[in-house]
């Protein structure tokens, strides 16, 4: 898995939280990237009808509503893929190998329960759920 998704999760609440419309410059500032990477993710979010822009005016808006929003549905926007692949499995496994003839279809079943356990646990959570954890961080760090 790489950052995008992290990164989709922390562009979105910047978009659903600040006062003013901010820039791909501005938000790539916070991420600690370049505005070209999110630019690419605001493409997938746009894409999938997560975020919306506005001919003249700058920043990006929220679509749907914060409390709405699955981490599922980000995931799979900034993975452009329906179920979450967190493993893959070795190609070219020896089938003369007693281990390497079963390791396959071993795994693929033990990583597809994983995965769908994982896709279950994305889609109990939403946007509002990391605002909610970032707001109580703050409040105990002050």
């Amino acid at each position: 898995m790489d950052a995008r998704f992290s990164s989709a999760i922390h562009t979105l609440i910047l978009i659903s939280e600040s006062t003013k419309p901010l820039t791909s410059e501005e938000i790539a500032g916070s991420v600690g990237t370049n505005a070209s990477y999110i630019r690419k993710i605001i493409g997938l979010l746009k894409k999938k009808d997560i975020i919306e822009s506005r001919r003249g005016v700058s920043g990006f808006a929220l679509k749907p509503k914060a409390e709405e929003l699955t981490l599922l549905q980000i995931y799979q926007a900034v993975n452009e893929t329906e179920t979450p692949r967190i493993f893959d499995i070795h190609q070219n496994p020896n089938d003369e190998c007693i281990v390497g003839r079963h390791i396959k279809p071993v795994l693929t079943d033990l990583f597809t329960e994983i995965e769908d356990t994982f896709s279950r646990a994305l889609a109990e959570k939403t946007l509002t759920d990391c605002i909610s954890l970032m707001r109580k961080r703050l409040k105990a760090e002050n």
